[in-house]
């Protein structure tokens, strides 16, 4: 984490290491566990709220030091320890951080530079075979055999070869350590993955969750946010780690567009399109439906947006009905917990029925009347049986964190916002379509949408990146088009005129192919086409892409003089 940090990349912490005030002081996680409270960077005064009363430090109005008059810090997120490592600290701390996809590497490297290559593997997986897939294996078994076989034998073999090992892998982001002094060998052999030699990779031989018990795992996992970030002070200058959690124009994008200045025009009453965990409609309609106005609130979205019936046929219709408001309803797997403590029951008891419930087992008969036994409402009780799976308020906290940063952008910085969210997404972008105007782009987001469930997953991608383009066009930002000299070969550029799309943003230009360019064109300008494809080493079709753009307009076709 700290050298992720010198080096100038966040880096997002998820599951319930937040919950953690160890993690947080050792800078492995942003998210404060304790209470919400005000602290004097100066003197150290501090003023904490353990009555339920503010749900987040940031949501704190700014006030002055009483003993020394500095302005106070806030902070705290209300999250006990217990979800983290268990009540009596007997469970096995699962650590996993969200790094730049583009500083991954080098953190897996520093990682085995920190705690000893011969301490530190990848964690293996193992796929199995599926039942669609032995079922093709038997068949194609018979038929080199030239035997016919009944349903019922075809079915038992099928299952002899359901779940045997296909072959095995390595965890995208997962690293196992072995403490010092011990050797990898007691507790799992180790291989290659898929046995290839030259992968320069070993792994542990049996799947993690067959060590799970005995092992710490760090996931140090790549994600988009803090690339984006890292672009975003790049572009800007601005310190994304002094960016206020309290900024009022941030906040209210997530409850109205009245700070994005964009036109009432039916596409929207939230202006979260294009910011992390909050620009799915799914999440935008729940934004329409409760209107927060605090960063707790925030927290409670993420939540409810990302456990199993949690939201869904539970605390919507709660709200819907007005028997609960957004903070009063369940939405992460703490709040059961802390609210029981605080409705007097005792925490081991508080912290069996969170467990319980977050994992979907509902409530036992003698928890519900220990529940009305403590004033519990029947609306509350029954919330708790509906639910399959709970989100960790720590993990949500760490997502708001970083998204409500990138909001921030938006709101303050609209051309570098624009730019960073399109270059992290440069080949899903379609120039050609873009440069022919605003009404085109919509009839190609109504034909997609026309295809219903047969849209595919590049259809649906397409879609969001051109809602997001419409809706910086309405803010007054215009696209270029693709520049064969002057556009960066991954990355938009912002120019005086507008922002200048990268060469990978035209279908059918690769990242190889940009790059390439991009490294034939510094040696000198292209005197024909045949020039530029020669020492850009492109293929015809890349070339065709190019031209039917008018990245190649005035340049010739060949080198070759006509006399006559």
């Amino acid at each position: 984490m700290r050298k992720s940090l010198e080096d100038g990349y966040l880096v997002g912490s998820r599951g319930s290491v937040g919950s953690s005030l160890v993690a947080t002081l050792c800078e492995i996680t942003e998210v404060n566990p304790l209470p919400p409270h005000y602290v004097c960077p100066s003197c150290q005064w501090s003023e904490f709220f353990t009555d339920g009363s503010v749900g987040a430090g940031v949501d704190l109005p700014n006030k002055p030091c009483p003993r020394c008059g500095t302005q106070l810090a806030k902070d705290g997120f209300d999250i006990p320890f217990e979800t983290f490592m268990g009540f009596h600290g007997d469970k096995v701390p699962d650590i996993d951080l969200n790094f730049s996809g583009e500083y991954q590497a080098e953190a897996h490297r520093f990682a085995e530079e920190l705690l000893g290559k011969e301490n530190v593997y990848r964690a293996g997986t193992t796929a199995t075979l599926a039942e669609r897939t032995a079922y093709g294996y038997v068949k194609k078994f018979l038929e080199s055999l030239g035997r016919e076989a009944r349903n019922a034998e075809i079915n038992r073999l099928v299952r002899g070869c359901t779940g045997v090992r296909r072959t095995t892998g390595q965890h995208p982001g997962g690293l196992i350590v072995v403490p010092r002094g011990r050797d990898i060998h007691e507790f799992t052999p180790v291989q290659y993955p898929a046995n290839d030699r030259e992968a320069g990779v070993v792994t542990t031989h049996f799947d993690f969750h067959a060590l799970h018990d005995n092992l710490v795992k760090l996931d140090i996992l790549g994600h988009d946010d803090p690339t984006v970030l890292r672009m975003l002070q790049d572009l800007t200058g601005v310190d994304v780690r002094r960016i206020p959690l309290d900024d009022p124009a941030t906040m209210a994008i997530f409850s109205s567009t009245s700070t994005l200045g964009l036109p009432d025009d039916g596409s929207g009453s939230v202006g979260t399109l294009g910011i992390p965990e909050f620009g799915t409609r799914f999440v935008r309609q729940m934004l329409e439906e409760t209107r927060p106005k605090t960063f707790a609130e925030l927290v409670r979205i993420s939540g409810l947006s990302h456990g199993t019936n949690v939201w869904t046929n539970n605390a919507q219709d709660l709200i819907r009905k007005g028997i609960a408001t957004l903070p009063e309803v369940i939405a992460t797997r703490d709040d059961i917990m802390i609210y029981l403590i605080q409705k007097g029951m005792e925490s081991g008891a508080a912290f069996r029925i969170m467990e319980q419930v977050r994992k979907g087992k509902g409530l036992k008969a003698e928890d519900e009347e220990l529940m009305r036994k403590h004033g519990l409402p029947d609306w509350y009780i029954e919330s708790c049986q509906k639910i399959s799976y709970m989100f960790p308020k720590a993990h949500a906290a760490a997502y708001v964190m970083m998204a409500f940063r990138i909001a921030y952008f938006k709101v303050h910085y609209p051309e570098a916002f624009y730019a960073a969210y399109l270059s992290v997404r440069a080949e899903e972008y379609d120039a050609d379509l873009v440069v022919q105007g605003r009404e085109a782009i919509r009839r190609a987001i109504e034909a997609v949408e026309r295809k219903g469930a047969e849209a595919t997953a590049r259809d649906k991608s397409l879609v969001t990146i051109m809602e997001i383009v419409l809706e910086a066009m309405a803010r007054g930002i215009k696209f270029l088009r693709v520049h064969l000299y002057e556009s960066d070969p991954k990355r938009f550029r912002i120019t005086s005129e507008g922002l200048l799309p990268p060469l990978s943003a035209l279908q059918g230009v690769g990242a190889a192919a940009a790059e390439s360019i991009a490294e034939a064109r510094a040696e000198g300008p292209f005197t024909s086409v045949d020039d530029l494809r020669k020492r850009a080493r492109l293929s015809r079709s890349v070339v065709d892409t190019l031209r039917q753009h008018g990245c190649l307009a005035g340049l010739p076709e060949t080198d070759q003089l006509t006399l006559f």
